[in-house]
């Protein structure tokens, strides 16, 4: 760090250093990481964080905190507070804390790092990179699958198996995550029951510490399952690829980013191949594609490995006017089999407090090309998830 100025700065300053082409790095769990991405909100109603040692954080809802539970939003430490006490991680260990929501309205921004963790202290306290909802996805692509009658095996290396699995209660029982909480007890089991009676799909949810696991330790869990749990998966969820470790290199090997995501990516996929079954995960972007409503696949973060070895790849293209709308774009990258789809750009609305998504009148798509150019009345596509996504009055994700 010789050649490095180390100083104490306003996350806000970040941008500004970002713009005049300095190279930003932030304390973290992890050590010095990379800044790439500072991402401004606007505002939003306020959060305050204090914990036992003095140390505060004024943020908004979805700010994640690396608790002892996993990595839990602003909103949802709120709720639980009220029966569990707060333990958060930061630069001085393991500390309680205490939050609260204020009248106040105030700017929120972010920053992202480049680091398989995504965490940095903010303040002192391990915080999580801004997302566009990955996981909401993937979740809401769990709770699709088992309202088909299908089988699904969730993997997370980032989220507690608690969180996921209230995610996607939340999403199949078409209530809040708040509300979820609330529930008595005997009318979550009734709303369970009923979701058992519409189909006979099954569930596992399985958490490995970040980088702890590969591909060796996915299947001894399929063998696993299925020996002593006669399961057997249609899908397996990944959250998330970048995150996983190989099982052709050592931990702590000296290999750049590329080769290792790669060879995770090539793992995975055969994996797949293996099991005869769908596998779905994701990425980050680079800064370059944060933002921006022509994703390309040169803009996938740490390895063009990773695009060069999947079947299928398309990006959730998040902007600020997307954002006020509760909508994301869907964009189609990459398809090895040439399948026919008729919109390969589409935008689908967002419930992050159901963590559900749904489909958006015709209207919504109109004037959508492929390129995200406004197109002619006369010239509209006719708006179709085609055999890649199954259309119905909510967004179903991937069909099998």
């Amino acid at each position: 760090m010789s050649d490095w100025i180390v100083k104490d700065i306003e996350i806000q300053e970040i941008n500004n250093l970002l713009q005049q082409g300095f190279e930003v790095q932030v304390d973290s769990p992890d050590g010095w990481v990379d800044v790439d991405l500072f991402v401004d909100k606007g505002m939003w109603p306020e959060y305050v964080l204090n914990t036992s040692n003095g140390y505060t954080i004024r943020c908004n809802e979805n700010h994640l905190f690396e608790t002892t539970s996993g990595w839990v939003s602003a909103k949802e430490l709120l709720d639980i507070q009220s029966s569990h006490n707060i333990t958060v991680l930061t630069d001085k260990g393991w500390l309680t804390a205490i939050i609260e929501k204020t009248n106040n309205l105030i700017p929120i921004v972010d920053i992202r790092v480049n680091h398989p963790n995504h965490r940095y202290y903010t303040n002192g306290v391990s915080s999580h990179n801004t997302g566009v909802g990955k996981s909401l996805f993937m979740c809401h692509v769990a709770a699709s699958v088992l309202s088909q009658g299908k089988n699904v095996l969730y993997i997370t290396l980032e989220m507690a198996e608690e969180r996921i699995a209230e995610r996607i209660d939340a999403n199949l029982m078409n209530i809040t995550l708040e509300q979820l909480k609330e529930l008595p007890k005997a009318l979550f089991d009734n709303r369970i029951e009923k979701i058992k009676d519409k189909t006979n799909g099954k569930l596992i949810i399985k958490e490995y510490p970040t980088t702890g696991a590969h591909v060796g330790h996915f299947k001894a869990l399929i063998n696993e399952l299925q020996l002593k749990r006669q399961f057997r998966p249609d899908i397996i969820i990944v959250d998330y690829l970048n995150i996983c470790a190989s099982s052709r290199f050592k931990a702590g090997a000296n290999i750049n980013s590329y080769t290792l995501v790669k060879s995770i990516a090539e793992e995975l996929r055969g994996l797949a191949v293996e099991e005869n079954l769908p596998i779905l995960s994701a990425t980050q972007t680079t800064r370059g594609g944060y933002g921006n409503t022509d994703v390309e696949l040169t803009d996938t973060s740490e390895s063009f490995g990773l695009p060069a070895t999947v079947d299928l790849m398309f990006a959730l293209i998040a902007t600020e006017e997307l954002d006020q709308l509760n909508q994301l774009m869907v964009k189609q990258l990459k398809n090895r089999y040439n399948d026919p789809t008729i919109n390969k750009r589409f935008v689908i609305g967002i419930d992050r407090s159901r963590m559900k998504l749904y489909d958006l009148e015709q209207s919504a798509q109109k004037g959508l090309s492929d390129s995200g150019v406004k197109l002619d009345e006369d010239k509209l596509d006719t708006y179709d998830m085609s055999s890649i996504f199954k259309k119905s009055r909510n967004f179903s994700g991937i069909k099998l």
